[in-house]
Order: structure tokens, then sequence, then C-alpha cells
């Protein structure tokens, strides 16, 4: 009987290990259904009907209570991460003073993106045709959102 009621603690802690820290169905999920299924296997081999009729009852009813206390709201509060991201990728263009028509230098050489530099921001900005060497000067034709249009200043 020993055997029975370890195999199916052992069943309950890799099912516990399969739901709280290893992602999806894996490997410690399938042994914790083997194992509990064994043990109650093995109650009906080694003694008799009767008996596993009652170990099949008693895992019925832990796992049942196992699956309550699971889903239970206050049980994953306990144990669920509480902190939020509330940071941004970064700001717009126009939090930054750009708008078209303003005039850059070219930092890297855009081919057809790099950085440039205007007004001490160095931004990610996309050229309007062709290759644009650094050091060039360079002007805001267009702002898509976050996407800054250059062209070369003549």
């Amino acid at each position: 009987m020993a055997l029975i009621i370890t195999l199916i603690a052992i069943g309950l802690l890799l099912l516990a290990i399969e739901l709280l820290i290893t992602p999806g169905f894996g490997l410690p999920g399938i042994l914790g259904l083997v194992s509990i299924i064994g043990s109650v296997v093995l109650s009906f081999i080694e003694y008799g009907h009767t008996t596993g009729l009652i170990v099949l009852g008693v895992v019925i009813v832990i796992l049942s209570v196992c699956t309550w206390l699971i889903l239970r709201s206050n049980t994953w509060k306990n144990i669920s991460l509480k902190e939020s991201i509330s940071s941004r990728t970064g700001s717009s263009p126009q939090d930054k003073g750009l708008t078209v028509g303003i005039k850059g230098v070219a930092i890297s050489r855009l081919s057809p993106s790099g950085k440039a530099r205007f007004n001490s921001h160095d931004i990610e900005v996309w050229s309007q045709s062709g290759v644009i060497n650094n050091g060039t000067l360079i002007e805001i034709v267009d702002i898509d959102g976050r996407k800054i249009t250059v062209k070369q200043k003549e």
C-alpha cells in the first residue's frame, strides 16, 4: 500500500510541477498522469476490486480538491506577478520638436535608413531617394508616425 500512496504523491507533485513551473503539456505532466493511473491499476491488481475502487475514489476526490484550489482566483493572485510595465519605447518625433522642413545632418550613411542629428537629438531616419553619405546636410520631408523621411539638402 505504501507504493500506491507514493505513486499518488509523486503523480500529484509532477502535475503541480507541470502546472506551475514548466510551460505547456510536457514530460512532468505525462509522468504525473502515468504515476496516478499506475497507482490505481496497481491497487486493483494487488488488493482486488473493492480496494481498487476505494483508491480510485480517493484519487478522484484528491484531484477534484486540487483542481478546485487551483481554479480559485485567490490562488493565482498569490502566485502571480503584480508588477505592470508602464514604460514607453520612445517619444514621438513631435515630442522632440521635429517637424517637416527642419534641417539636420546625417551622422551615419543613410542607405536607405540610418542615423541623423536634429536639434541635438540622434534619430533613425529613412532616405527618400538613394544613399546619403554621413556628414551630408539633410531636411525632413515627411513624418509618418515614428518614421521620419529625409532628403539631401540642396
